[in-house]
């Protein structure tokens, strides 16, 4: 599903990944894991093409995400939730979900929405609310309700647990569980893999921009 090779990337005069390697087969769950800094963030970035990388491959699925527009990556089944969820203020809870369908279009997007509430009824419940009216952990859960809405083949989540109460720190494990469940194939960047570890086929280590097989 996902085989990254040799991924090298810079940001400015600083070396951020260095020849960096990672494989992610289709139904698995993998986690990259490594401290504030080490690199994970970049690592995704780079895949979305939000960032642009030195050297390296990125095979998706048969194709070669490097020379792919970074705009054209999220319309080839990629759902990407940043750790700072990037909502957008002045809209609504759906209206942020829905964004993925008015930038490249879904043509699918009412029964895929009706599928994504089923996993994650809470933002249902909240869909009316502004963005910013949500706590830190309600904000994660409709960031993740947002990359799912495009992530048909592939999800790529950074911290999803990341600075939120334990108990929504709990139910984020179980929305991961039941993807997990139903073969959602998952890339997960997390400083901690306490949340996580149970649900892992796999697990890498990223650390000083070198990533490396756990």
């Amino acid at each position: 599903m996902l085989d990254v090779q040799g991924l090298t990337v810079d940001i400015g005069s600083a070396a951020i990944l260095r020849d960096a390697a990672l494989k992610l087969e289709t139904g698995q769950m993998v986690g990259l894991i490594g401290r504030n800094g080490a690199g994970k963030t970049t690592f995704l970035r780079a895949v979305m093409g939000l960032l642009k990388a030195k050297s390296g491959h990125i095979d998706f699925d048969g194709v070669d995400l490097l020379a792919t527009p970074p705009q054209r990556r999220a319309a080839l089944g990629v759902g990407y939730m940043p750790e700072d969820r990037r909502l957008t203020p002045n809209l609504t809870v759906e209206e942020n979900i829905k964004v993925p369908v008015w930038a490249i279009g879904v043509a699918d997007w009412q029964d895929r929405l009706e599928w994504v509430y089923g996993l994650i009824p809470e933002a249902r419940e909240f869909r009316e609310r502004p963005a910013t009216s949500l706590s830190g952990g309600q904000q994660k859960l409709a960031a993740l309700a947002r990359a799912l809405l495009i992530g048909r083949k592939v999800l790529l989540l950074d911290e999803p647990s990341e600075g939120i109460a334990p108990a929504l720190a709990r139910r984020m494990s179980d929305i991961l569980g039941a993807l997990k469940a139903e073969g959602v194939s998952i890339l997960i960047a997390e400083s901690n893999a306490a949340h996580c570890a149970a649900l892992l086929d796999r697990m890498y280590v990223v650390e000083r921009g070198q990533v490396t097989a756990a």
